[in-house]
């Protein structure tokens, strides 16, 4: 298979091209007055926002995970059209302020990307997986930021919410305290953004947010659902008390069998129907052979331990970079991923996670040609998962 590197000339849309593209939109919309900016309707005062109703698990849903560490914003913008051509539901969009790898090679501002995506896209949802809300994005700017999304997209927007890495929060802001605190942080942040959305005046008293009086002036009803990513046991149970569903990694959920169980657990010790909650999953996949596998497996190193203290507290992608190569072989990297260039195997690998309980299914690959793969779920997976 042809593949080019994200780091030479940009096969995707230049970035005339995307400007011309929102001016245009924007032309249209004030002309028609109609479709693609609806405006939202008001919150009715002193109510807590509802989330958007999450799919039957019954009916899965299936994304495609837009990587900004590797890819510019003029190429994934080229990616999430095919991909909504091809019949995937959602975009993930990953929210960096580095790569985790040096040689992953970008990190464009992933809120700004988000609202490009949606002026390019028509139907399908669009998020992150995972924003954290602690350092770098404080709870009041990702709500505002959140809300303006959804006021633009109605019903069309989503937010994922993680505690963070050092790459990010450390780096940008010199702050990245032990777990515990950032799981404190966590669910107050939470609660400061489900206040604001309610689009009244609101005081939010708080151990690290404090709102003394707030409003948010232009909210979507309902608001955008959240999903809370969590790799651990003790994550996946607050994802089941706080969130409107849970997101992780299909090698986490292999690995570690009971956080699905530790998720539903914090769910229903809050009076929610935890069989009805999105389980949400990202999965690793390489459409091609060695080639191809070695090329993402070089750009995500990291991966077998992304989440454990030596990567996660680590604020440098050069160091994240060498530590991987030297801790990791390729073999190593790739042993969790599916990697193939016949349907079956793909298919399998998400029959297999349908049938733990999983709901929405967001295909994630480190190779250069997106496209292909694109192409390859669109024809030949989706339609047998259907």
């Amino acid at each position: 298979m042809g593949a080019q590197s994200s780091n030479e000339e940009a096969p995707g849309l230049t970035r005339r091209e995307v400007l011309t593209g929102l001016a245009a939109a924007g032309i249209a919309t004030l002309g028609s007055g109609t479709a693609a900016f609806a405006a939202p309707t008001p919150t009715p005062s002193g109510t807590t926002p509802t989330p958007t109703p999450a799919a039957s698990p019954a009916k899965p849903k299936f994304g495609f995970v837009l990587a900004t560490e590797q890819f510019l914003t003029t190429e994934l913008v080229q990616l999430a059209m095919a991909a909504e051509q091809a019949g995937f539901d959602e975009l993930w969009l990953s929210d960096q302020f580095q790569p985790w790898q040096d040689n992953q090679g970008h990190a464009m501002a992933p809120w700004l990307t988000l609202a490009v995506l949606g002026v390019y896209t028509k139907r399908v949802a669009l998020g992150t997986s995972a924003t954290c809300p602690l350092f770098r994005h404080p709870p009041s700017q990702v709500a505002q930021a959140f809300a303006s999304l959804g006021v633009l997209f109605p019903g069309r927007i989503f937010l994922g919410l993680g505690t963070g890495a050092a790459v990010n929060e450390l780096a940008a802001t010199g702050q990245f305290p032990a777990y515990p605190e950032r799981a404190e942080r966590w669910v107050e942040a939470v609660r400061v953004i489900r206040q604001l959305w309610t689009g009244n005046y609101v005081q939010v008293p708080g151990k690290y947010y404090q709102v003394p009086v707030a409003k948010l002036y232009d909210v979507p009803s309902p608001p955008a659902p959240i999903y809370m990513a969590a790799s651990g046991i003790n994550s996946a149970r607050l994802a089941g008390q706080h969130g409107d569903g849970w997101v992780t990694r299909a090698a986490d959920l292999a690995a570690q069998p009971k956080l699905l169980q530790a998720f539903r657990e914090g769910a229903t010790a809050v009076g929610k129907s935890a069989s009805t909650l999105p389980v949400r999953v990202t999965t690793f996949v390489v459409v091609g052979g060695t080639k191809e596998a070695t090329y993402a497996a070089e750009r995500w190193r990291f991966l077998p331990g992304a989440f454990t203290k030596e990567f996660i507290y680590a604020a440098d992608p050069r160091t994240i970079q060498q530590q991987a190569k030297s801790k990791y072989s390729i073999a190593t990297v790739t042993k969790s991923w599916v990697v193939d260039d016949e349907a079956g195997p793909h298919i399998k690998a998400i029959q297999k996670l349908l049938a733990q309980g999983v709901t929405h299914v967001a295909i994630q690959s480190g190779q250069a040609d997106q496209q292909t793969v694109i192409e390859f779920y669109g024809t030949k997976v989706l339609p047998q998962l259907r």
